[in-house]
This record gives structure tokens, C-alpha cells and sequence, in this order.
């Protein structure tokens, strides 16, 4: 099964009454399976990132669904919510009760955190420091990835806030069943 895990970075925030779909991409970070490697894309690069997508048989991001998916939508020429999504903050949250954060999760999983936050990406979007925008989203899709690698392997992740680390039982069984939903390609510009 190829899955592409992701993560998106925007060049502006959310304002008030505004939603995920009126935000601007800055970059997009990628890991693909298929080659095990990793991929950012700027805004003007995203034709390369839809021959990828178009290829994969599930998307893997934190909060994707909510977010990264309907601002990525809006600049694909077909519709991306027709490739299987994995949203590892939706699974998490569907057991836990409440949403966790991806550094909260990070840290309990992997003993890491992360190296940075989305408001300070943006400060160095507007700065123009793009390198380390893209280091930031790289370091989140290495995170997300091994959260998903730790969850199919043990069936748990684990959180850590305010000093205690707790577990978080996942039923990860069919996670990589296919899917036969049908892809909708672009025109390959």
C-alpha cells in the first residue's frame, strides 16, 4: 500500500469567521512510501505533489482532515477527499475524548517534540526564512510518520501533559484496508 503522510504549513491565519478552506499554502511536506523518501513543494511546485497524490492509496496527516485536506482541495483540479485519509488526530481523539496535540503526542510516543509551532512558521514565512518552514513541516511529517509506524506496530500511542504520560489503545485493523474509492486525476500540468 503506498501512503503518502503530509503536512501543510500556510502563508497566512485564520481570521475571524474564516475556515480552513481561506488559508494560503506555503508549503507542503510529504513522505511517500513507495520511495521512502521525503518531498516540500512551495505553492508554484504543487503540479509535482498531484502526480504523487494521484498515485497513493492513503493519505496520513495530524488534524488532516479538519484542516490540510480542505486547503490542499482547493488547489488540486480534481477532488482530493476521494483518497483514503487517515487522520491520526481523529483516531487519537475517537479514544482519548478530547483532541491532543501533535507535540503532546510526540513526546509521549517517541520522547520528541517538536521544533517549533504553526504560529511561529508563519512568523518565518512572512520573514521570508522558507528553509526553515520547510525543516519545521519536514520534522512534522517525520513525527507523524513514526506515530503512525509506532501505532500499527504496538496498537497504542501514548501522550504526555503536565508531567504524566498516559496510553491511548488504537484499533489500527483496518487502517490499511484498500479503499475502492475512485481517484479523480488533474491533467497532469
Amino acid at each position: 500500500m503506498r501512503i503518502v503522510t503530509f503536512d501543510i504549513e500556510t502563508a497566512n491565519w485564520m481570521g475571524a469567521g474564516g475556515g480552513p478552506e481561506n488559508l494560503d499554502i506555503a508549503i507542503v511536506c510529504a513522505h511517500d512510501s513507495e520511495t521512502d523518501s521525503y518531498y516540500s513543494f512551495l505553492e508554484s511546485e504543487l503540479s509535482q505533489l498531484w502526480k504523487i497524490l494521484e498515485r497513493t492509496d492513503m493519505l496520513v496527516g495530524y488534524n488532516s482532515d479538519h484542516f490540510d485536506i480542505p486547503i490542499l482541495n482547493k488547489y488540486y483540479p480534481g477532488d482530493i477527499t476521494r483518497i483514503k485519509s487517515l487522520d491520526l488526530m481523529k483516531e487519537i481523539h475517537d479514544v482519548a475524548g478530547r483532541r491532543l496535540k501533535l507535540d503532546a503526542v510526540a513526546e509521549g510516543t517517541l520522547g520528541e517534540k517538536k521544533i517549533g509551532s504553526g504560529a511561529q512558521s508563519l512568523q518565518w514565512w512572512k520573514a521570508g526564512e522558507v528553509d526553515k518552514v520547510r525543516e519545521y513541516c519536514l520534522k512534522d511529517v517525520e513525527i507523524t510518520k513514526k506515530i503512525l509506524d509506532h501505532a500499527l506496530e504496538h496498537g497504542m500511542v501514548k501522550y504526555r501533559e503536565l508531567g504524566t504520560t498516559r496510553e491511548v489503545k488504537l484499533d489500527t485493523s483496518k487502517w490499511l484496508a484498500p479503499d475502492s474509492g475512485a481517484m479523480t486525476f488533474s491533467l497532469g500540468i
